[in-house]
């Protein structure tokens, strides 16, 4: 079936909660110098030269510097139309029938890597224009199109000041916060401050940060929006192939994004702020799954209880000798009896020098259910249409506990994995199907997960769209559900 065929089968709108548009590079830079001046224009150029810089380099010479090979011929090209529809939010708008979708949430795609420009000043000033200049580009198109402001996040003072202006100046709703910020390692930094730029850690905001991001949590809260993020992980760690994108690519998003949900899980975020959701976008939910999973098998070892089964306190070293005369040998007595039996590294100080042994201390965990409650209620997944681990997130017979994970379908349209816009839906619908998943599991991932991670938050967020009666019946119905 088509998109319009099986659009007219549904009994509910399509929602697209990861979009992207096109930013041509000469068009833009005069906008945002335009808008921002000089230094505006200057933030987008690196940005641009960033990217262009490892596409101009020999395998060798980025082999020399162990830099990945970036991507190319990422965007359509065969099919011009679709990339012309990238380029213009008029004629996306005029297409959206054609792909059977109603409402569509559009990403950047140069300024995904905008919050990494190093200069304060031109990543404040680039961002700024970069949200003023989309604010207007998809102005005349509110009603099926909303686009995503870009939120620097190297200080929790920068972010504020964004999300504010963002907001209040120019009314815009979605937010793509940076993440994996990269730090300078202090004792580099100091040892050998020519290499500081190159020996980096990445900041995941939610445990041990360099700044205190619950301010930033707190005004999301209050303004009423569900930040989603959008970071990748190659060129660094296990990614930095110099002659191979897909080793690079394949599972990169998944990587970023759950170094980052670990962090806001384990440093408690979710427990301090349950009314903020967090979108985790084009990595798929299937590491979600594992990681829910691993989230609560590790908490049943390593919380403060758990620990005692471990403690060395608690260890009968005389049973242990006692058994070592009988099936060990003389020296293994004599060195259990001078050490007590504690390996290298078990003695009672030997922890770290943390506060707290319980890693799960900031979300107040109090029984195991509160692991699965914590994560799933506030975490919402990305899931691109041919992805067929979407259909493990609402298999509650093979997930912990029989969770039922968030996803929210992303078309990705505009880059190179959806190679016609109009098959973006049919493959989606694959999944239905293929008996993966039931009409109710493909309402939710299309329709009623979108409206709430964004509605709940903001009861006016589909306010003048096209499906906001739809939505209003849903939230209403969600509302009416919640127990007082």
């Amino acid at each position: 079936m088509n998109a319009a065929e099986i659009k007219a089968g549904l009994r509910h709108p399509v929602i697209d909660a990861d979009g992207h548009w096109l930013e041509y590079g000469p068009f833009i830079d005069e906008e945002l110098r335009r808008i921002g001046g000089d230094k505006a224009a200057e933030g987008f150029q690196y940005v641009r030269a960033v990217i262009q810089k490892g596409l101009t380099m020999t395998v060798a010479e980025r082999r020399d510097q162990r830099m990945a090979q970036q991507g190319f011929w990422t965007f359509p090209a065969r099919n011009a139309r679709d990339r012309a529809t990238a380029l213009m939010p008029r004629l996306l708008y005029e297409r959206l029938d054609e792909f059977g979708i109603d409402f569509s949430i559009v990403y950047p795609t140069i300024g995904l890597g905008l919050h990494r420009i190093p200069d304060a000043q031109v990543r404040q000033a680039t961002c700024r224009a970069y949200n003023t200049f989309t604010a207007s580009y998809f102005a005349d198109f509110s009603d099926r199109l909303t686009p995503a402001a870009v939120i620097p996040m190297v200080t929790p003072d920068e972010a504020i000041s964004e999300l504010e202006f963002v907001t209040g100046q120019l009314g815009l709703k979605v937010i793509k916060m940076g993440s994996l910020i990269p730090r300078p390692i202090p004792a580099v930094a100091r040892s050998y401050p020519e290499a500081a730029g190159h020996a980096t850690w990445f900041d995941v905001f939610g445990l041990d940060s360099e700044y205190d991001y619950d301010p930033v949590w707190a005004k999301c809260q209050e303004l009423g929006l569900s930040p989603t993020f959008h970071r990748g992980s190659r060129g660094f760690g296990l990614r930095v192939s110099p002659s191979n994108f897909v080793f690079n690519h394949v599972g990169h998003f998944a990587a970023a994004n759950e170094a980052l949900c670990k962090a806001l899980f384990l440093g408690g975020v979710t427990r301090r702020f349950p009314a903020v959701k967090f979108g985790f976008l084009e990595g798929g939910v299937g590491w979600a799954c594992q990681l829910l999973a691993d989230l609560i098998e590790h908490w049943e070892k390593r919380s403060r209880h758990g620990l005692e089964e471990t403690n060395p306190a608690n260890l009968d070293v005389d049973k242990i000798i006692g058994l070592a005369q009988e099936y060990g040998s003389a020296n293994l007595v004599t060195a259990l009896r001078r050490t007590n039996g504690i390996f290298d590294g078990e003695g009672s100080g030997a922890t770290g020098g943390i506060a707290d042994l319980d890693d799960y201390s900031r979300c107040e965990i109090v029984r195991k259910s509160d692991v699965r409650d914590l994560f799933v209620d506030s975490f919402y997944f990305g899931c691109e249409a041919d992805d067929k681990m979407t259909a493990w997130a609402f298999d509650r017979r093979h997930n912990p506990m029989h969770a039922r994970l968030n996803t929210l379908f992303g078309s990705d349209i505009g880059h190179f994995d959806v190679v016609d816009m109009a098959d973006v839906l049919p493959e989606a619908y694959e999944l239905v199907e293929d008996g993966l998943v039931g009409d109710d599991d493909f309402r939710d991932f299309l329709f009623a997960n979108p409206v709430r991670f964004y509605g709940e938050a903001n009861p006016a967020f589909f306010k003048g769209t096209v499906v906001e009666k739809q939505a209003d019946a849903l939230l209403a119905q969600t509302l009416s559900a919640d127990p007082v």
